[in-house]
């Protein structure tokens, strides 16, 4: 299944805030590069994440090599915006007077969801843009926003069609929409922790992105799945072990809330699955006090080859549902 997903031109990574999806994207990055492919992964007016964790400086608002292969960006509105005007007006001079003049800017800025749509656009052009012949990018992976705000920015495309007029912009929105909606080119991975909160938020983004933006999720992510260390008797016996002296009334004590969290990730975990009937990957909780390149390079393992007795990727809980 993750060779299927990084088979596409780009994958779009999203889920609640603080599920560890820009993790994900880059372990996806990684995976896709050792493969030899030629990846970009773009986050959106952020504080960027996926280099530092892949040991490399942020990249800003320009393209910068984080590893071989494996590029990176934050795309801003200006920056999108600047790129757009001069794709469209072809020459710089005209560019700066045009969209640099003080009316036009302030004219652009009160244009709802145009920031959106340029900052959109950029990422699209590079997942399409070939050069002589072939992909620029074998991948383009998009760390997007959480939850409402990724709803909202995929959206645009489509609501603009229901108000621009026809001309560049609307032919603009129509191929985005077009692009973003196609199996063939676009896979979405949906990333939730094994919560209760994180897991629903997922069943309703879900339930969003199908309504709104016409894009059925490609597969679920739950991300820091805290080992089954115990077995059912083993579990039942921690309880009267709890009160003894130490190291053994500690160790129990310890023992019995590992198993008790791991109960309750296991519950959520079948929860997602019943719920949104994806294909899914269960990444392992890293017993790590910081999380960097090493950390990344771990979960890229496991996305693409789970080793034995770790969740692999696990097939549709039912037979598929339509968008």
């Amino acid at each position: 299944m993750p060779s299927a997903l990084l088979d596409r031109r780009l994958v779009v990574v999203t889920g609640k805030g603080g599920v560890g999806k820009s993790s994900v994207a880059a372990a996806l990055a990684v995976l896709a590069a050792r493969a030899g492919k030629r990846v970009l992964v773009c986050e959106v007016n952020a504080q960027e994440r996926v280099a530092p964790l892949l040991g490399a400086p942020p990249a800003g608002p320009t393209v910068r090599a984080a590893r071989p292969g494996l590029h990176t960006v934050d795309v801003t509105p200006a920056e999108a915006m600047r790129e757009y005007g001069l794709m469209i007006l072809r020459f710089r001079a005209v560019y700066e007077a045009v969209f640099e003049n003080r009316l036009v800017r302030h004219f652009l800025r009160v244009v709802p969801s145009l920031g959106e749509l340029v900052m959109l656009g950029k990422i699209l052009h590079e997942a399409r843009a070939e050069v002589r012949g072939r992909p620029r990018w074998d991948l383009v992976v998009l760390d997007a926003p959480s939850t409402g705000h990724c709803v909202q920015l995929l959206r645009v495309p489509g609501a603009m069609l229901g108000t621009v007029p026809p001309g560049p912009l609307r032919s603009d929105a129509l191929w985005m929409r077009d692009w973003l909606v196609d199996p063939a080119r676009t896979a979405l991975a949906l990333v939730t922790l094994p919560e209760e909160m994180p897991v629903t938020e997922a069943i309703e983004l879900d339930a969003a992105l199908r309504a709104q933006v016409g894009l059925a999720p490609a597969a679920l992510v739950v991300n820091a799945m805290p080992p089954a260390r115990f077995s059912a008797a083993e579990a039942a016996r921690l309880p009267g072990l709890a009160d003894g002296p130490p190291p053994l009334g500690p160790a129990a004590r310890a023992g019995r809330l590992q198993a008790v969290r791991a109960e309750a990730s296991a519950r959520e975990a079948a929860r997602a699955r019943a719920a949104l009937d994806l294909p899914t990957t269960l990444l392992p909780l890293l017993a790590s006090p910081t999380f960097g390149a090493p950390e990344v390079e771990r979960l890229a393992d496991v996305l693409g080859a789970p080793g034995p007795g770790e969740p692999a990727w696990l097939a549709p809980a039912a037979p598929g549902r339509a968008p």
